[in-house]
């Protein structure tokens, strides 16, 4: 059962032929028909070599997403791209990246108007041999955190506990819809309840008119009222990340503020957490992880091509492993090597070489 001993967190580097395309298409110079033929081919391919390295579950990359969230958020009936933009600071060894990506608005009653991912779901499950399909999507959190009170027309939602409803109605409904279509694993990347670790990023909350003392809280809440209804059989994991882009991260800290409340009240499978360096904390909040639930450790960054050392991997499990036992650790990147289009810096055989390099080690680990 997922998540596996070696597992990864799911999106991938785009080949040149995958960006060219898209880039072709988005000039006008590449039918609709033809991106997608491109990107079925890409994700054969790199199926094939997820199932060929080792690893159980296979994703298919991200290929057809610009991000990795805002291609399912815009889909949500209800959800709307603002014309004016976000202005949200990268941050990375040589300095300081600025991103300013479309606001979002939320100016009629949320919704799910049709099944999100379907075909890409299906195409991805036919193309499996040995490994299970593996779909990632944005928790409910995300959502929120891009704009948060601000971002929610008053006229629809003069009371934000509407709004709560109904996002979560909207997200049990796709995870039912997923769940029918054959979807075993699905993973909700949630970047905000490992920000709200950072005071800066709570800081940034207060300044917005919101709860950074307990916005965790509600977004464990919400996720709850979204997931409990999963059929018997669906593994649903979270992941969970500073952010990736570029190779770049917007929030520092450790888990140590939302540990407790995370961790024994959320009611996920497993929990993919962010360990690659210091800047992610140490690993003493897993004390507060129960019997039965699993955590896939981020030791393997993907934010640069250097190879880490099989040793010190697994000196660091052991280390992990004071705190949670360690027949419930897994082994796993601590984000995607493309969370974006763009893509981390490195290379393709850098990823696929840190790919195997953790499916070696699970096997060394735990047999």
């Amino acid at each position: 059962m997922p998540p596996f001993r070696a597992d990864h967190v799911g999106s991938l580097l785009r080949p040149a032929s995958l960006l060219r395309a898209r880039e072709e298409f988005a000039a006008g110079k590449l039918p609709a028909d033809e991106l997608h033929a491109i990107e079925d081919a890409a994700i054969a391919e790199v199926v094939r070599r997820q199932e060929e390295i080792g690893l159980e579950s296979a994703t298919d990359g991200e290929f057809r997403r610009a991000s990795w969230h805002m291609d399912f958020i815009y889909r949500l009936g209800g959800v709307t791209q603002a014309d004016e933009r976000m202005h949200v600071q990268f941050f990375n060894e040589d300095g300081t990246i600025e991103f300013d990506p479309p606001a979002l608005r939320i100016n009629s009653p949320v919704r799910l108007e049709e099944t999100i991912f379907a075909d890409a779901f299906t195409y991805l499950k036919s193309q499996v041999t040995t490994a299970t399909p593996k779909l990632t999507i944005p928790s409910p959190s995300m959502v929120h955190y891009r704009g948060g009170r601000a971002a929610i027309d008053e006229d629809v939602y003069p009371d934000l506990d509407g709004f709560w409803r109904d996002l979560s109605a909207a997200y049990a409904d796709e995870v039912s819809r997923l769940a029918a279509l054959g979807c075993t694993y699905l993973q909700l990347d949630d970047t905000s309840l490992a920000y709200l670790n950072d005071p800066k990023q709570r800081e940034m909350i207060a300044a917005q008119g919101g709860d950074p003392e307990h916005q965790h809280e509600r977004y464990i809440k919400q996720i709850n009222a979204a997931i409990d209804g999963r059929p018997e059989g669906m593994t649903v994991t979270t992941h969970m990340c500073r952010g990736n882009f570029r190779s770049s991260w917007a929030a520092s800290g450790g888990y140590d503020f939302v540990a407790e409340a995370l961790f024994t009240q959320l009611n996920v499978d497993g929990f993919f957490l962010e360990f690659d360096d210091e800047r992610s904390g140490g690993f003493a909040p897993l004390r507060f992880v129960p019997p039965g639930k699993r955590v896939v450790l981020g030791l393997v960054t993907t934010k640069r091509g250097a190879l880490e050392d099989k040793d010190q991997l697994k000196r660091r499990i052991d280390e992990a492993a004071k705190y949670v036992d360690l027949d419930q650790l897994s082994l796993s990147p601590q984000c995607g090597f493309s969370s974006t289009v763009e893509g981390n810096v490195l290379t393709q055989d850098q990823q696929f070489a840190k790919l195997g390099l953790i499916v070696e080690t699970a096997r060394e680990v735990w047999g």
